[in-house]
């Protein structure tokens, strides 16, 4: 361990690194996400067959997004590692991979902001759940309210399923839906059509995108 993130005085060390691996994730996703190699990953995720007749190959940027994330992957768990000071079995039990897909959940998948947003959500709950646990306020409640607010585990998934059946897409999604009705838009048509995504990269081939040029018949 670097002698920087040794020792209580050096905490706050700690918190730089953690804020530092945050904002170099988010620039980086929404750089390649809105560069051209993000566009056809869109169009892959709409019909990879149609990408391929485009005279693109699905492969090499399926292969470009996979470097990335395993880079990104690779750096988040050296941070995680010095944060927590060493290896943990925790990091391999199920809770740990539950709370990253209820952060994911509670914040709307699909959105960067909300990715964060739900993983702050998410770390608050889980230690203020955890002080209400223990607290004697639950603890002098009766069997049938004790046992289950004594789980934060399962608060929060509780919350995942009510935020699952009632605000789908989570808050992003949420904040989304009220935009659009302010704005005077059904829910829904502020993003492209099925298939544009498509048709936009189509229309960026002949700006030399890929390298390749479309076939007849597209």
């Amino acid at each position: 361990m670097p002698d920087a993130f040794v020792g209580v005085l050096n905490t706050v060390n700690l918190y730089w690194l953690a804020l530092a691996y945050l904002v170099l994730v988010y620039v980086v996703v929404t750089w390649v996400t809105g560069s051209r190699a993000g566009k056809v990953w869109q169009a892959i995720r709409e019909n990879e067959r149609r990408v391929e007749v485009l005279g693109l190959q699905p492969y090499r940027f399926k292969l470009l997004v996979f470097v990335i994330a395993g880079l990104l992957a690779a750096l988040g768990g050296v941070t995680h590692l010095l944060l927590l000071g060493g290896s943990t079995p925790r990091t391999t039990t199920s809770d740990f991979t539950i709370g990253l897909l209820i952060m994911v959940v509670l914040g709307g998948a699909g959105s960067r902001w909300g990715a964060v947003l739900g993983g702050v959500l998410y770390t608050y709950l889980d230690n203020r759940l955890t002080d209400l646990a223990n607290s004697p306020t639950v603890q002098d409640l009766p069997g049938w309210l004790q046992v289950p607010l004594s789980e934060p585990l399962f608060l929060l998934g509780t919350l995942f399923i009510l935020v699952v059946f009632f605000v789908p897409g989570g808050i992003a999604g949420l904040v989304d839906r009220v935009r659009e009705r302010r704005a005077g838009r059904r829910p829904g048509d502020g993003g492209p059509a099925a298939g544009r995504v498509v048709e936009q990269l189509r229309e960026q081939v002949g700006a030399g995108l890929g390298g390749g040029q479309p076939r007849d018949g597209v």
